[in-house]
This record gives C-alpha cells, structure tokens and sequence, in this order.
C-alpha cells in the first residue's frame, strides 16, 4: 500500500462523530444540521429537464476534453463574469470540464507536483481538507497560512518567508473561503501572481463560493479578473476551479471547470485521459444549460441574503459573529472550548455544528480554528431560525 496513507488525518465529519457518539440529544427536539456543507435549494428544473432529454447520450462514451458546447459555455460564463476581453479565454485551450471541484483540486495536486524535490503546497489555515490529502499523496509536503481575524481571515501573504515561497509547488486560495466565507482583495491577488513568476509556483484558485455574495452590484473579484487588470492573456500560472454545486444547487450533478493556463490544462489534460473521469454527456449538456442562465443563480442569493439576515438578527448580541464577505457559513467565536460546545449543543438543543479546529491544523501551538465553530445555512429558512433559537437559548443559558 502507498505509505502516505498512513499520513491522512481522519475528515472532519469523522471526527465531529466521534464527538457526539455518547451524547443524547432531546427527543422532543427535531434534529438540525448545520454542519455539512450541502446546498438544499431546490435544483433548477430546467436543468433536470436537460438533463432528461438526453438520456439518450447514455450510449456514448465521453471524452475527457468534454464537448465544445460545455467548454464555449463556460468560456462565455467566464468573460462575462470576471469581464474578461473577448477571445482571451480559448474553451479549446483554455477550460476543461470535471466533475466537481473536490475531484479535480486532488487529481490537479497529482499532476503539477513534482515529486522528490521537498515541495510544499501551500494553503490557508483552516482549509479544505482535500488541499492536505491531495498534497501528502503527490508527495509535497502541506504548509499552512493561519487565517486570522487580525487580518480579516485572509492569510498575512506578506508574512510568507522566501524559503517557503521557494519550496512553494502550488498555492491554494479559496475565495470566498471554507470556512471564514473571507475575499481575497484584487491587489492582493495581483500580488500574488507576482509571487509566481518570481518563485515559479503555481496558483489554484478554488473559487467554488464564488457566486454566493450579498451585493448584487458587487460581484467579487477571482484570479481570472487580477489577470485581465495585468493584461496577462496568457493567464500564466493560474488556474481557477469552479463548480455547478454551490451556484446552481447541483451537488449530485457533479459538475465543474477548470480554467487558465493552456500549457498546464495541457498536461493535466494528458493526466486525466490516464485517469479515467470523463464527464458523461448528458450531464455536459445539462451543465450547458445551467452556466448559460443567471436568473436561478441570483434567485439563490437572494434565499441566503434572507437567512443570513434573519439568523444574524436572532443571534446578536448572544455571540460574537459577522456577516462573511460570501459563501454560505457563518464562523462563530465560541464563549469557551469549541469542542465542548459543539457537544453540549447537540445533547441539549440537537443542533449540529463542526468544530473550528477540526477544520484546521495546529501550527507551533496554535490552531487557527480553535474557540469557533462552522454554521452551514443550507437548511430552510424556518430551520435556520429554529436553529438559531435554539443556540441562542442554549448559550443564554450557559
């Protein structure tokens, strides 16, 4: 067996079961989930109806590169929303489908690091725990960015020694982030593209929350918009991972892009025909239907605008937490150890959060998400209010 399985630390929810094994919640509560991340808006009809008609597309066997109506979709998607000038995002060259971003950030890691040379893959702290796995089985070695309040829970990039960024193989972001729900600003994502043309890394940007904001005036800037205010058409080094889940409630669907640099798709190109994960057809042309069509995307929006406006309003003053700058959680501060907390919620009011530091690492003594707990608002509205009471009475109560 690969030995690096042994390095695989246990997944969050592994953990967060483990920790409400023994507890007893109340059986006159009904149980509420806030902990896993599974959009519950109702998926777009249209879709499911695309999705239908071409149930004949079961007969033919996929190819990896997808169709030229998927990638001209997503290339066309793209130039609109992170205004890119026209013809600089070739779908032939420039995009390749997947099916969902979890697939592609591991298999990604496996093509672009080069093993035996004491790389790193670096990555914010907490993280999408896929971002760990997927470097300790290419054979880098993770490094962690503590996301701290101090500096809006974005990574403090310019912390960052030179030996890391010169071990440095790939820098994830993940903006809006998994679980602080931060931006990373422009300036500074133009920065670091400067950071990799000097250090030669690569930068993966997963940019699933991407579509998931409150000012609709204001949609939030991604890797692709920082190259096109370079005028970088080549879009070297950078690569974006976007998916259909989060935007259009489509996480049974499976499907996703990756976008950016043509030499890099290239070759992970080649890495994915060995691997074997062609999108299937029918599910192409469902995808077409769904990145073609915005008016489902702002309908959602405006669902998590009105759940974040009403758990927030319950929970003033109760605890100490913020509207995020997008994404779907809330990342509360716990009155004492989170652990605890998350336990003595579930046995007392049956309501399910994660653990901040099951989310993170420990790094010289100290885990970023320690003392906070993930609040996934995917639930209806009528549960994440009950929900919200429900945390309110129980830390009122103490």
């Amino acid at each position: 067996m690969n030995n690096a399985l042994n390095q695989l630390q246990p997944y969050p929810f592994e953990k967060l079961r483990a920790l409400l094994a023994s507890a007893q919640p109340p059986s006159d509560k009904k149980p509420i989930a806030l902990s896993i991340g599974e959009p519950k808006h109702r998926s777009p009809e249209f879709v499911a109806a695309a999705l239908s008609a071409n149930l004949d597309q079961l007969a033919v066997y996929p190819t990896t590169l997808g169709i030229a109506a998927l990638r001209e979709a997503i290339a066309s998607w793209c130039g609109r929303r992170f205004n890119l000038p026209a013809g600089w995002l070739d779908p032939a060259r420039h995009v390749l489908p997947v099916n969902g971003t979890r697939e592609a950030l591991f298999a990604f890691t496996q093509a672009v690091v080069q093993r035996g040379v004491d790389g790193l893959v670096v990555s914010p702290n907490p993280f999408y725990q896929i971002y760990e796995g997927a470097a300790l089985l290419a054979g880098a070695q993770p490094h962690y960015l503590p996301c701290l309040e101090a500096h809006g829970f974005n990574p403090d990039f310019d912390a960052v020694s030179s030996e890391v960024w010169q071990r440095c193989q790939i820098l994830f972001l993940c903006s809006p982030g998994n679980p602080t729900g931060a931006l990373i600003p422009l300036p500074t994502l133009k920065k670091l593209i400067a950071l990799a043309d000097e250090f030669d890394f690569v930068i993966a940007a997963d940019e699933c929350y991407s579509e998931l904001y409150f000012d609709e005036s204001n949609p939030p800037a991604g890797l692709l918009s920082a190259c096109a205010e370079l005028g970088r058409s080549d879009f070297k080094r950078c690569v974006v991972f976007h998916s259909l889940s989060k935007r259009s409630n489509l996480p049974g669907l499976r499907s996703g892009f990756v976008a950016g640099d043509a030499d890099i798709l290239k070759a992970f190109l080649l890495y994915r025909t060995y691997h074997g994960c062609a999108m299937p057809v029918q599910t192409q042309l469902a995808s077409v239907a769904a990145w073609n069509d915005e008016a489902h995307v702002k309908a959602n929006r405006d669902l998590y605008r009105e759940k974040f406006d009403a758990v927030l309003a319950i929970l003033e003053g109760v605890l100490d937490v913020q509207r995020p700058d997008g994404g779907f959680y809330l990342w509360a501060k716990t009155p004492g150890d989170d652990e605890a907390f998350t336990r003595d919620l579930f046995a007392r009011q049956h309501v399910t959060v994660v653990p901040g530091s099951y989310l993170s690492r420990e790094v010289q003594s100290n885990n970023p998400g320690a003392g906070r707990v993930r609040m996934a608002l995917v639930a209806p509205l009528a549960e994440c209010m009950e929900a919200a009471e429900r945390i309110r009475d129980f830390v009122r109560q103490g």
